[in-house]
């Protein structure tokens, strides 16, 4: 049997986490949101600022959540 690297299960973890944000309806509003706020702006890569600003502030918003969880739990 080949040894496993336990970073590959981690990539795994976060690929789904992502893969999941990114297909949801909620992500899919957001981005569009933020890609018509950019253009008004100007901004430069307005697809993939809007994609890549979105993401983090779903991620952002996971991690606090996670957090909170961890405190209520001790």
């Amino acid at each position: 049997m080949p040894n496993r690297d336990p970073r590959d299960d981690e990539m795994k973890k976060w690929l789904n986490q992502i893969a999941v944000i990114c297909l949801s309806k909620d992500f899919r509003s957001l981005k569009n949101e933020l890609e018509n706020h950019y253009k008004d702006a100007e901004i430069d890569n307005v697809q993939l600022k809007a994609f890549q600003d979105a993401l983090f502030a779903f991620l952002a918003q996971e991690d606090d959540e996670n957090k909170a969880l961890h405190l209520q739990v001790y």
